[in-house]
């Protein structure tokens, strides 16, 4: 009976004759040679990986693979990513050969659709999504460039190519952290895109103190000279808790364990004679006490031995980033962006940067303010401006949320007198010969009694540590080995010179006075003289040789002493040329040698002759 249901219905469906039209799916012969080739190369490239892949579809197992396979393929490789997107597709399918027909024309509004442009476009991608990261536009114009090509040699319907806003609509519609991994690499496509842990916040003043360096695109004059200084470097420390301004550095300086110290300490310190300095500035520079942390960064300065046992004797925890996570210290960055955007671009005049570009500037064009008046300015912006204004958001203010956390835990403060240590151990350590005279350092000379009379106890030109307080440099710090500590010592300035005087301005003053001398300086003149002296030597030399050929040799020493007889000087013609003398007749009567000595006797002679 199932034989004859069986034999019925094949006879059934033999006979039956379609009343409808059946559709089947699109077979790869309907696309484009192109398209095809295109398969082709995926499918290679994916049965040649898959017979060798061990493991995963994965960075480490695929990018090795694909460069064995390449040797044997003539088809260029694909990226890595992009092979196991075509192995997903493949996969899922049931590995079906219409699976691997390139799809991207399917994305973005389909209206806008040009069939026959798929392969073109893909290969615009690829040229796209590289590290040079060339232009929209550059990549347009290559596929513009490949689709007139093919049209060259077709003979019947022409590929249309995408106008620019159409390609670049569906540019934008790729991925955007594959678009970001390609062209920016992965770390900086993971900050983009990636979750961003939250740390744990601070809960009291000073807990947390970030500190950075940054150069700012601003040209300073010399205030005396009017001669452009460079561009500084700024080393900025904010207070997590707050986001006051606890201190900074301005300098010329690359960062270094200089700049770290100058602004730890002006973080420090009680900053009361802001008034005095800059009579323009209206509040209070609140800021000051012993900081708990000081989050860093990973640049040579944070990790110099001199920083880490200088904030260890003064009790400051250094907390070092992981690398390349600046979100763990987002406040400085940001911070430094707000004093480009809100501060330097209120100062007229080009930036350091448009300055670089041109690879030239006009000092008194585009530097445009002289050195105190930017320092005055940017104290007065700190401390008027920043610290009494809200954020974008309208959060906090740094004055009130600093006033809010000393009201419940006041930050430690120093005395003077530990002030003045704290300038010790914080101070730049140099190691100095201690000779006749005292110790020289900066281009200065540092003696007294005191240090004189400890150069007597020991042995000549012993090896000493000096601290110096880059504050001032009208004193340094001595240690004294024997006796365990240190010995403030002054500057041998008799003109005042170093009063008051930071280590920065003496080293602007030393190069100022460099310049100044060097552009005084007529080289070819000094060359014309040094060669003309060279000359004359040798020239001297000559003509002496030539003398003493033959002649009667002379003793140095006897000679030296004629030419003191003869009175031989810069300001006499003098010479040790014999007189002249009238003959004598040979039948003169010879004096008594008592009174006259022979050639052989005047070297004692004149030996005895009283000097003038």
């Amino acid at each position: 009976m199932h034989g004859e249901v069986d034999s019925h219905n094949e006879t059934n469906d033999l006979d039956r004759k379609p009343t409808e039209s059946e559709s089947f799916e699109r077979d790869l012969a309907t696309y484009l040679d192109d398209v095809q080739v295109e398969v082709r190369r995926r499918y290679e490239y994916l049965t040649w990986i898959e017979k060798h892949l061990v493991g995963g579809w994965t960075q480490n197992n695929l990018e090795p693979l694909l460069v064995e396979a390449a040797k044997e393929i003539e088809y260029p490789p694909p990226k890595w990513r992009t092979l196991a997107k075509w192995w997903g597709s493949y996969s899922l399918s049931g590995k079906k050969i219409t699976s691997l027909v390139p799809k991207v024309h399917l994305k973005g509004n389909r209206n806008q659709k040009v069939e026959n442009d798929t392969v073109f476009f893909e290969r615009a991608v690829e040229r796209y999504l590289v590290p040079e990261r060339p232009s929209i536009a550059a990549v347009h114009e290559y596929y513009s460039d490949l689709i007139r090509r093919e049209n060259q040699q077709l003979v019947g319907e022409q590929i249309q190519a995408l106008s620019y806003k159409g390609f670049y609509n569906r540019i934008k519609k790729l991925p955007a952290y594959e678009v970001a991994v390609a062209r920016h690499g992965k770390y900086l496509a993971d900050m983009e895109f990636n979750k961003i842990d939250a740390h744990l916040p601070p809960s009291r003043v000073l807990e947390k103190v970030e500190i950075d360096h940054s150069p700012l695109d601003l040209i300073l004059l010399d205030d005396e000279l009017d001669i452009p200084l460079g561009r500084p470097y700024l080393t900025l420390l904010i207070d997590q808790y707050s986001k006051s301004i606890v201190g900074f550095h301005l300098g010329f300086k690359d960062p270094s364990y200089y700049s770290v110290m100058k602004g730890i300490l002006n973080a420090i310190k009680p900053k009361m004679d802001i008034h005095e300095r800059f009579p323009s500035i209206e509040n209070e520079w609140y800021c000051q006490g012993k900081m708990e942390s000081l989050v860093v960064d990973n640049g040579a300065e944070f990790w110099s031995k001199s920083l880490e046992q200088s904030c260890l004797e003064v009790g400051i925890h250094i907390q070092y980033n992981p690398v390349r996570k600046p979100w763990l210290k987002p406040l400085v960055e940001r911070l430094f962006r707000t004093i480009s955007s809100k501060l330097l671009v209120s100062i007229p005049g080009k930036t350091f940067s448009n300055i670089l570009e041109r690879e030239e500037y006009d000092s008194r064009k585009d530097a445009v303010m002289h050195f105190s008046t930017f320092n005055e300015l940017f104290h007065k912006w700190i401390i008027d401006v920043y610290h009494y204004d809200s954020d974008s958001k309208k959060r906090a203010i740094p004055y009130l949320k600093w006033q809010e956390g000393v009201s419940v835990m006041p930050p430690i403060t120093y005395s003077h007198d530990e002030l003045e240590k704290l300038s010790v151990i914080l101070g730049l350590k140099e190691n100095r010969k201690h000779r006749r005279g005292g110790i020289h350092l900066h281009g200065l000379r540092y003696d007294s009694e005191e240090l004189a009379d400890y150069r007597r106890m020991n042995p000549s030109d012993i090896e000493v540590l000096t601290k110096t307080d880059p504050d001032d440099i009208s004193s340094v710090y001595v240690y004294l080995e024997r006796e365990q500590r240190y010995l403030k010592v002054p500057c041998i300035d008799p003109v005042g010179y170093t009063k008051k005087l930071s280590l920065t301005q003496h080293n602007i003053n030393k190069r100022l006075c460099r310049d100044f001398i060097s552009d005084k300086l007529d080289l070819d003149a000094l060359a014309r003289v040094r060669l003309y002296i060279h000359d004359r030597i040798e020239q001297e030399a000559e003509e002496i040789n030539n003398l003493s050929r033959g002649a009667t040799k002379w003793k140095t020493k006897g000679m030296a002493r004629l030419a003191k007889h003869n009175g031989v000087a810069s300001d006499s013609n003098a010479n040790c040329e014999p007189e002249v003398l009238p003959e004598l007749s040979l039948t003169h009567t010879k004096p008594d040698s008592k009174f006259l000595p022979g050639s052989d006797d005047w070297d004692e002679f004149i030996s005895e002759l009283d000097p003038y």
